[in-house]
């Protein structure tokens, strides 16, 4: 995976002058979904989400759905769930009319030991009753898989996959080509994946945006997507935040809600807030 970033920043040009891609001009699904905006609205606001809601301000959940068009009835597979905050409002949105299904790391893609790979398993068995415990809906309404067991009758079954700050992670442990190549093949023709993830400066330095400082720069984003059968559709800042520099002593894990040096000068990165994130939208090439 880093070979292929580095031969693609070389040939495109990305190293000296990143230069982001155009969306593409789209409109085949871009009707207004009638009562999608209010239903939403009513899982944003769901007294189950209290603890959560705190993070709003940052991560902008509403808007962030909105553009990437998911609807309350469709098949969504949220990629890497962990703590479940996505996993909790994607419940309460899709839990009555749609399908919500984690989709965790292939464990035998090497780059986990034997004990995380045991974990990823028991993750991905505990998940449907995990969202069931948060969101009240019964557990048979939520499922789970893990990449290196698809079955065949979830391929090409998938609306919308969403990849939430997880980009850095597939490229600093070299599954990013895999890892993407599998829920390609779980996408309908036309469906789509929408990123969010910690953006780096456009001339960032590749040591500083291959993921290892948890920021990547938004047109090698682009460009991998790309190269791998999907075409951009559009791009927001709804999640861009200015104050983040991106420089910091312990990477992204330095902001909220990580603070990794704990309280040495906490207020300072309360206030920057959370990382400066790119929002991304891809459609599979057909």
């Amino acid at each position: 995976m880093r070979r292929l970033l580095i031969a693609l920043a070389t040939t495109m040009g990305l190293f000296a002058s990143p230069v982001a891609a155009e969306p593409r001009e789209d409109t085949s699904d871009s009707e207004v979904c009638e009562g999608c905006k209010a239903l939403l609205e009513l899982a944003i606001s769901n007294p189950r989400r209290k603890e959560d809601r705190a993070r709003d301000v940052y991560r902008h959940p509403g808007e962030t759905l909105a553009f990437f068009r998911v609807q309350p009835n469709m098949k969504v597979g949220e990629y890497a769930p962990g703590g479940g905050w996505y996993s909790r409002l994607l419940g309460l949105y899709l839990g009555k009319q749609g399908n919500l299904v984690g989709l965790f790391f292939n464990p035998v893609s090497g780059a986990f030991d034997e004990k995380r790979q045991a974990g990823i398993r028991a993750d991905a068995a505990r998940f449907p009753q995990d969202v069931s415990g948060w969101t009240g809906i019964p557990a048979d309404r939520f499922a789970a898989l893990t990449l290196d067991a698809v079955p065949e009758a979830e391929k090409g079954s998938y609306d919308r996959i969403l990849i939430i700050r997880m980009m850095h992670n597939l490229f600093r442990w070299n599954i990013a080509d895999s890892e993407i190549k599998a829920m390609r093949e779980m996408l309908k023709p036309g469906g789509m994946i929408g990123i969010v993830d910690h953006r780096a400066k456009p001339d960032a330095a590749f040591a500083a945006a291959d993921g290892s400082t948890g920021y990547v720069r938004q047109a090698d984003v682009i460009k991998f997507m790309e190269v791998n059968g999907f075409d951009l559709v559009d791009q927001s800042e709804v999640n861009a935040n200015p104050k983040d520099s991106t420089d910091w002593p312990n990477g992204v894990w330095t902001l909220p809600p990580s603070y990794a040096l704990k309280d040495q000068d906490r207020a300072k990165y309360a206030a920057v807030g959370e990382s400066d994130r790119m929002t991304l939208l891809f459609r599979k090439r057909t």
